[in-house]
Formats: structure tokens, sequence, C-alpha cells
């Protein structure tokens, strides 16, 4: 069963394709215009063995905002598509991760109900050509769009570009626990039969 999702979205703002695949090794082709956001999504990729392609054209003469948000509703679809019925995955997954001085957590229920919960304070306004406040936004956007619960925090840090990495990383490792199977569950791993 190829766990693959490929979604497209096209508005006045944005422009964007994507490909998924749940079960790669970390391969990613990534150009949205915005070099740092390239990293966050290569470090995700890379740390949750993700295949991800992504083109984003956005009107990054505004600003970042449609670019980023956008890109977190495309990738939470294709996290949710490629997902598929859900049998057999684990569905919680979570990651304390560090990044030099920062200490980063995410967990994750893929339950099918989305709620979102983000507790960090960057220092900085930017990193890079990306407003730091986009972050909460990105995780927001990919939470709702894939009906997964989501919780996110800095534990420690004073590095904004450290502070993020270590989040889009430990998400990365999170998903990937999330929706790697386990033999023992036959069905979906939930009291309900469905999620």
């Amino acid at each position: 069963m190829d766990r693959v999702a490929n979604v497209k979205r096209k508005t006045n703002e944005t422009d964007i394709g994507l490909t998924l695949n749940l079960d790669g090794s970390g391969k990613q082709t990534i150009a949205t215009g915005i070099g740092f956001f390239d990293h966050m999504l290569s470090g995700f990729a890379r740390h949750g063995f993700f295949d991800l392609e992504v083109r984003v054209k956005g009107d990054l003469e505004v600003d970042c905002h449609h670019t980023v948000e956008d890109t977190g509703i495309v990738l939470g679809t294709a996290i949710r598509e490629a997902i598929g019925d859900k049998k057999g995955i684990r569905r919680f997954g979570s990651m304390i991760l560090p990044m030099d001085e920062t200490l980063a957590l995410a967990a994750i229920d893929l339950s099918g109900r989305p709620y979102f919960v983000m507790d960090a304070d960057f220092p900085t306004e930017k990193v890079g050509d990306m407003d730091t406040e986009m972050v909460r936004e990105f995780f927001y956007a990919v939470s709702y769009t894939a009906g997964m619960n989501l919780h996110l925090k800095i534990l420690s840090g004073y590095n904004s570009h450290h502070m993020i990495e270590a989040l889009f990383k430990a998400f990365g490792k999170a998903l990937d626990e999330a929706t790697s199977f386990d033999p023992r569950i036959t069905d979906v791993l939930s009291t309900k039969g469905s999620l």
C-alpha cells in the first residue's frame, strides 16, 4: 500500500504543488521562495523520513504570510490523504528534541479531531525572510487540515533559529512515530472502532 499524496492548491495568492510519501527515506525537493522556510521543511522531511516535494509560487511581494500558511494547509491535506484509513498505525507520536541550547516538545494524536496548542515565544520577529509569528500559523493550518491533535512547546531556548528548527524536526519525528505501523494493531487504535 503506497501512502503517497499529491495535492495541488491554487488561489489568487498562492499556487502550490506538494507530494508527500510517508514511507520514504527523507528525500526532499523544496522551493517556496523563502529560504528559511525551505530549510525548516527540509528538516521536517529528513528527520521524519518522509519524501517531500514542494513547489510554491506565492505573493512574497506582500509578505510571507500566504505562502507559509497555505503551504501548511496543503501539507496537512497531504498528511490526511496519505495516512488513509489509519488501520494498523500507532496513532500517537511524541518527541522531545534537543538542539544546542533549545529543547522542544511535539506530541501528536491522529484522532481525526483537530486541536492545536503551541507554547513558544521567539525572541526575534524574523529569521531570514520568515516572520517568526508564521510558525504558529503554519502548524495551526497543518493540524486542522490533517485532523490531528498537535501540541508544540519550547521547554528551553533563546535562539529563534534553533527554537523553530527544533520544533520542525520534533514534529517530523513525532509524525513518523504516529504514522508507523504496529503489528499488534489489527484495525484502528480506538475503543470506538473508528478514527
